[in-house]
């Protein structure tokens, strides 16, 4: 059990800073580490979930889709979700891949993919109706984009008319700008994504044209009436219609016309004049993409197969230590200045101090760094060649920033030691109270518009704000005064806040920055505490523990989650801190979810293998209609069905030990088509 503890802790802390960088990268178009890092990490926790499936029931990176549509723009839901893709980093990941749609179509022969490349640039959504333009969307979250339809219309490679186009047809694409014309404005922007990114958020479209974008189509959302049949019939419709269709476009089957295809294009990469990270594969039919459906987060009928990462080298300078929200003390190696794959980078991630054990790292070392399109790269490893004779062994300090002594977390099985340095004295330090409150007004918890981290850098020195509560009771007649700050800026603050203080209780639990609780587990208690009265029960000892063990029977809330909630609540100065800022807020209950489709709230367990379809496709059908799936059988199951082939006797058995109600295959089949 403490071994179990032990993964999903590990668990958690990957995927908490999965979700941080995803953050970076769609919100602010300026990401944080590498590709490689992100895709690494992605990978490492892919690995954990399939090795332990206890993990499924946690925080799952299916979600991690886009960013929240800004409030400068009207936001339109999206008739079809936009998706992000899952990645392949190796030939094994398109074999799994090959087989995975194979098995869930339940086809043995070669199947078709279209091979295209992945342009490393701004999604974005056209709706056209009887052959006009009528609004472009942003990926935004993947359900709501926004509109930026003006901004989009400066793009030359847009068309505004379309001839002999269905009646409806919305035209997806990439938004991006060329290498060349980027070297034009590279003193405004961190690296190509970001320009588009930044472009098509101006509010002035004006602004927008001034910036020489360019969009590929690679695909649609809602088409009608359809008059194509494959992925590659598409594109040359689209080119027809009039768009810019990229020219390396192509069908392959077989692993060895992949990986042919793969070398090819990415020693080909370099001379494109634009950026490209890796070859996005789609099952060419459209009948078998349609079948084969989506996850929360991604089709399963496409992949994004990555490129290999850009290397530079440089020298450290210095090692400074950094105070996240939750006391981890991360190393940053403060670099010459580099320029690495198009971008000046300054800082480099060490990650902990047994990453910089493990690879010998020492200021003053040459070190050799690695990265795709992003700020922060990762130090891959030690030139010790042109290390300096007189050169010192990097001490991790024992202290944080304030002055406290930091402590690594232990394994009661193992008795080893985390990798991570932590401070443990919450908002009594100064550095991590700092962080929590940056934590607070960001996007995803209380997006209070005016308020990012340079500000509430400057009302923490002037002694303005020290606790959440604090935000919400400003002194505006003393900012006004401020440099930089007048009559127009502060009415803008306090609109802003204001408007802030009605809250959804899931923003707000994932706003006060409980550790391992991230913003899919703050739904999950947002959802069982339903008002904000029920979860300040929370403060009290006594119903603590009995609200902690009803958390145990939620899918998503593990024991890691639980010893979390359970500390944070524990520590009396955190339920005073939370409890002065609730007293600030209307804390607004959370939305009932209302199920569509014959199988609404109802919660459904499928156990065996399926003749006519497979087991994934008939739990897709399923949740398409409404069903909750369970992995477990318990009394909240509603229904079972057994396949035909090798059902599991065990949950059978208990199924009807508790009288739920089982159905065999030909009866789901049945039920289905009713």
């Amino acid at each position: 059990m403490k071994n179990k503890e032990k993964i999903e802790a590990l668990y958690i802390k990957k995927t908490n800073r999965l979700f941080d960088l995803n953050k970076a990268y769609f919100e602010k178009d300026n990401p944080i580490v590498s590709d490689l890092e992100f895709d690494n990490l992605k990978k490492e926790i892919i690995t954990l979930s399939k090795k332990y499936p206890f993990l499924k029931k946690l925080k799952n990176i299916e979600s991690l889709v886009g960013y929240k549509p800004s409030s400068k723009f009207e936001k339109i839901k999206h008739s079809k979700p936009m998706l992000s893709l899952s990645n392949a980093f190796e030939k094994k990941d398109m074999i799994d891949f090959k087989k995975k749609i194979g098995n869930f179509l339940n086809n043995k022969s070669e199947i078709q993919l279209t091979s295209e490349p992945k342009i490393d640039g701004i999604s974005s959504t056209l709706r056209y109706e009887n052959g006009k333009i009528t609004y472009g969307l942003s990926r935004g979250d993947g359900v709501y984009g926004e509109n930026i339809t003006e901004n989009l219309l400066t793009i030359n490679d847009i068309p505004t008319k379309l001839l002999k186009a269905p009646q409806i047809l919305e035209v997806r694409g990439e938004v991006y700008i060329g290498k060349k014309d980027f070297e034009k404005i590279k003193d405004k922007f961190a690296n190509p994504r970001n320009a588009a990114g930044g472009s098509l958020r101006q509010k002035k479209s004006q602004e927008t044209s001034k910036i020489p974008l360019k969009f590929f189509a690679y695909g649609i959302g809602e088409v009608r009436p359809k008059t194509f049949k494959n992925q590659f019939e598409l594109l040359k419709k689209l080119k027809n219609w009039g768009f810019k269709v990229n020219q390396f476009c192509r069908t392959v089957s077989s692993i060895e016309e992949i990986e042919k295809n793969h070398t090819e294009m990415e020693n080909l990469r370099s001379a494109l004049d634009y950026d490209v990270d890796g070859i996005v594969y789609k099952v060419n039919s459209l009948d078998f993409q349609e079948r084969l459906g989506s996850t929360s987060n991604s089709p399963r009928w496409a992949i994004a197969y990555k490129f290999s990462s850009v290397k530079a080298s440089s020298k450290i300078q210095k090692i400074v230590i950094q105070v996240g929200r939750t006391g981890a003390i991360t190393p940053v190696a403060k670099i010459d200045p580099v320029t690495v794959g198009g971008v000046v980078v300054s800082n480099a991630t060490l990650h902990n101090e047994d990453e910089i054990n493990r690879k010998d790292i020492r200021e003053g070392d040459v070190i050799i760094l690695q990265r795709a399109g992003d700020v922060i790269p990762q130090v891959v490893s030690v030139d010790k060649n042109k290390r300096e004779k007189n050169s010192k062994k990097y001490i991790f300090p024992d202290k944080c920033l304030c002055g406290s002594k930091t402590t690594k977390e232990i394994s009661m099985t193992t008795k080893k030691k985390d990798t991570v340095s932590r401070c443990v004295k919450g908002y009594d330090c100064d550095f991590i109270a700092k962080e929590k409150l940056k934590h607070i007004v960001s996007k995803d918890a209380f997006d209070i518009e005016g308020l990012g981290k340079k500000v509430i850098d400057n009302f923490w020195e002037l002694k303005l704000v020290k606790t959440p509560a604090d935000i919400f009771n400003l002194d505006y007649k003393k900012i006004e005064k401020l440099e930089g700050w007048g009559n127009l800026s502060v009415n803008n603050l306090q609109n802003a806040i204001n408007k802030s203080k009605n809250i959804f209780l899931d923003k707000f639990i994932y706003s006060i920055g409980i550790r391992h609780i991230g913003q899919e587990n703050a739904k999950i208690l947002g959802n069982f505490f339903k008002k904000s009265k029920n979860f300040s029960e929370l403060f009290s000892q006594k119903k603590r523990y009995e609200i902690l063990e009803n958390l145990d029977d939620l899918n998503g809330i593990g024991d890691t989650q639980i010893k979390s909630i359970e500390d944070f609540f524990s520590n009396k100065k955190n339920s005073e801190i939370i409890q002065s800022l609730m007293q600030m807020l209307n804390i607004k209950e959370m939305q009932k979810i209302s199920g569509k489709g014959k199988f609404s709230n109802k919660s459904i367990m499928f156990t065996g293998g399926f003749e006519r379809m497979s087991r994934s496709e008939a739990k897709a059908l399923a949740e398409e209609k409404g069903a909750k799936i369970l992995g477990s059988v318990s009394k909240k199951l509603d229904f079972l069905v057994i396949g035909n082939s090798k059902p599991t006797k065990r949950k059978i058995e208990k199924a009807k030990e508790l009288k739920i109600n089982i159905i065999s295959e030909e009866n789901w089949y049945e039920l289905l088509n009713r």
